[in-house]
């Protein structure tokens, strides 16, 4: 990163220097964190291990919740159970006063029948949608819930010397709650997860990255993932034979007209130097003959964006294009937004204040100011209470290349464990500095 770009973020943020931790006075605290994260390797790497060949689908982490509360109980932590149905929510009170910092791991599986050859390859099953489906850790949650775990094990160890409370958020249903039930971080913010018990006043979140050399810690001020939405449109038309198109309206070739319509809201109306967006039409359903125009068509669809006011505007406009253009061929359209998660904003002053923590852990090349990107994430109902940062963590060997292995959602996907340890001692890094520098006010 320029040390120009360090100096706005700063001074963006609002920050002077004294207010950033200092490792100097930090040192054998931190020493002593990333010691006993390297001592502990091995557990992270079999607890990874074990929650990868036992996964759970969304909302149906029963097994799992209750592996993580027996882990965490035996650390003499303080647990809670069934937050947000399966949820799983730890407390660790320092030996000195300070403030109140929140760790979050998501805990769910996917749908996904697993191909990669592993020793701890899952053979779950489940039900998802009606069907019986394979069951994988195919984003990588698993890594997530043994770093935490692991971070809590550290934490422990320096309890008397810990300025503050440490809450460990274990969240299900990060990839979706099934139909018809609420979930994820939603569900646990409005049950009070950030209210009840001790308040956190910033939380902090990783992700593991199949296509990142481990060793490499990601970040991005601001929008880091995109606000997801669902949009559904359904075209009115008037059904006739299909030899007499004239006698009605075809909402077939309305709706046609609309995707292509909805693709200029991108590339012509849309300031794309500000924040990238995407709409996507992925389904379409209409007709049950071939020789009879339909009455109607229904379309459904997925949008992404960065930044609020453009979320709201696209919004505006994707419902002003499909009404217009049905209206001109004597149809009309209804469209509904079903919104997912908002943007995964990293607030910047936080940001700023704990990037000299990520150079001190990772190493000052191996931390990287990397691109958004348009996939979202439910951390983001966090980040609308208190201020948060949410990072990627490497996961790829490095003698591979991006090109050389399965991305996330994949039945290939495959995490190098080496890469857990530099996500314990982040997380038990920032945790410590973000402690000692509200220490010092």
């Amino acid at each position: 990163m320029s040390s120009i770009l360090k100096s706005s973020l700063l001074m963006g943020a609002g920050f002077s220097l004294l207010s950033l931790p200092v490792w100097g006075q930090q040192s054998k605290l931190i020493s002593r964190a990333n010691q006993m994260a390297e001592k502990i390797e091995q557990k992270v790497i079999d607890c990874r291990r074990y929650y990868h060949q036992y996964p759970e689908l969304s909302n149906r982490e029963f097994k799992t919740a209750a592996k993580i509360a027996e882990q965490l109980k035996a650390l003499g932590i303080e647990v809670e159970t069934g937050v947000a149905k399966t949820g799983v929510v730890g407390v660790l009170k320092g030996g000195k006063p300070g403030p109140v910092v929140a760790l979050r791991a998501d805990i769910d599986g996917l749908p996904v029948t697993e191909r990669a050859d592993l020793p701890y390859a899952s053979k779950e099953v489940g039900e998802y949608n009606g069907q019986e489906v394979g069951v994988m850790h195919a984003c990588g949650h698993d890594t997530h819930i043994a770093m935490l775990l692991g971070a809590a094990e550290v934490l422990v160890s320096m309890k008397d010397q810990l300025k503050g409370t440490v809450k460990f958020i274990f969240q299900p249903a990060e990839e979706g709650a099934p139909a018809g039930e609420e979930g994820g971080a939603s569900l646990m913010v409005k049950e009070g997860v950030l209210e009840k018990g001790p308040k956190p006043e910033v939380i902090f979140g990783l992700h593991i990255n199949s296509q990142t050399p481990v060793g490499t810690l990601k970040y991005k001020p601001g929008g880091t993932m995109a606000a997801a939405d669902i949009v559904r449109i359904k075209v009115n038309g008037s059904q006739t034979h299909g030899a007499y198109p004239w006698n009605g309206v075809d909402p077939i070739v309305v709706s046609a007209q609309i995707i292509n319509g909805l693709q200029t809201i991108v590339s012509r109306q849309t300031e794309l130097t500000k924040e990238p967006a995407v709409v996507t039409i992925g389904m379409v359903h209409g007709g049950v003959r071939n020789n009879i125009i339909p009455e109607e068509v229904k379309l459904e669809g997925t949008v992404r964006t960065l930044d609020p006011e453009m979320r709201k505007d696209i919004h505006e406009r994707i419902r002003r294009t499909a009404t217009n253009i049905a209206e001109s061929a004597g149809a009309t359209a209804e469209v509904v937004f079903d919104p997912q998660t908002p943007v995964t904003f990293n607030d910047p002053a936080l940001t700023a204040q704990m990037l000299p923590t990520l150079e001190a852990i990772a190493g000052k090349d191996n931390v990287v100011l990397a691109d958004a990107v348009l996939g979202a994430e439910d951390f983001a109902f966090f980040q609308e209470k208190i201020p948060g940062l949410y990072l990627f963590v490497g996961g790829m060997a490095k003698d591979k290349k991006p090109s050389e292995v399965a991305p996330h959602h994949t039945p290939d996907f495959v995490i190098d464990d080496s890469g857990l340890t530099l996500g314990v001692k982040t997380l038990t890094g920032l945790t410590l500095d973000y402690m000692e520098a509200k220490s010092k006010k």
